[in-house]
């Protein structure tokens, strides 16, 4: 089994059914971005070796946000997790098998174990093996995941195992720059926060039509902001809007509380003020109207 090529079956259709932004989403992880022809490329297209993907963009823990909600919004059976920033654990004792207890044991570092333990699992269940800051790692350590990736081979302390290509899928994720053969090795995947302004209407948000004119308002700061709202963030800042937002300042404050992606400098800049009042202006308009039909209804 050491050098095929592999045609994986399509996604299911309940795994591209429901937007994947929206599962990820419902798993913490909030984009503008829809990630499902990334995953489309990884796979549909034949495989040598393992899937693998390498998680870019800013340092900080989004990457890992991403692999974790990645694994749960996929229905992997099985989700595995490595750090290679943690202080290392003592090597652990045990067999391979453990249907077979004559057998004798084996001393396994914690990478060593968490690998035997996926390609265990990958014998009969999808899996998702993440492997975080690798930054930390061994640069022999990195060498290694590769000759694993490339062969679907690992061994440790005399026990020999091999993955299986259709249900396991490694993730890796590295502050710095990633072992040259790794990097070529796998599918790079972009998970910074999108400033891609989404045409969200009305109905997106639970509004009547008539909230048409507040959302042009918004997407007006925004524009000038260079930043956007996912749905989530939106849904709560139109919540603000309803129940709390009297002024500028007020405004300016759920913008900056409510968006991940907001330059807290340019929110405040005074060229922005104009945009601004004019939506804080719509909000009153709005919510009058609200109030308006809600007493009409008496």
């Amino acid at each position: 089994m050491g050098g095929g090529v592999y045609v994986d079956e399509p996604l299911s259709d309940a795994s591209r059914s429901m937007s994947l932004r929206q599962k990820l989403s419902q798993h913490g992880f909030e984009s503008n971005d829809d990630y499902d022809f990334a995953l489309r490329c990884l796979f549909d297209a034949p495989v040598v070796g393992l899937r693998c993907v390498n998680l870019a963009g800013a340092s900080g823990r989004r990457k890992t946000a991403f692999a974790q909600a990645l694994g749960l919004a996929l229905e992997f059976d099985h989700r595995l997790y490595h750090d290679f920033s943690r202080p290392p654990a003592a090597a652990v004792a045990m067999r391979v098998d453990e249907d077979e207890p004559g057998e004798p044991l084996i001393t396994l570092t914690a990478l060593e174990r968490i690998v035997l333990e996926a390609c265990a699992f990958s014998e009969a269940a999808r899996c998702l093996l993440v492997l975080d800051q690798l930054q930390c790692a061994d640069f022999a350590e990195q060498v290694r995941l590769y000759q694993f990736i490339h062969s679907r081979q690992w061994e440790a302390a005399g026990a020999h195992v091999i993955a299986h290509p259709r249900n396991l899928l490694v993730v890796l994720i590295c502050e710095g720059p990633l072992y040259h053969s790794l990097h070529k090795a796998s599918f790079r995947v972009w998970t910074d926060p999108s400033h891609n302004l989404l045409d969200f209407k009305p109905e997106d948000l639970a509004l009547p039509s008539r909230a048409q004119a507040m959302m042009g308002a918004f997407s007006a700061v925004f524009i000038a902001l260079g930043s956007a709202p996912t749905l989530g963030e939106y849904q709560r800042l139109v919540d603000d809007a309803a129940q709390r937002i009297y002024t500028a300042e007020q405004l300016r404050a759920a913008l900056y509380g409510r968006m991940e992606t907001v330059d807290r400098e340019r929110l405040y800049a005074r060229q922005l003020d104009a945009v601004i009042d004019a939506a804080v202006a719509e909000i009153a308009s709005y919510v009058g109207i609200e109030e308006i039909s809600l007493s009409s209804d008496l």
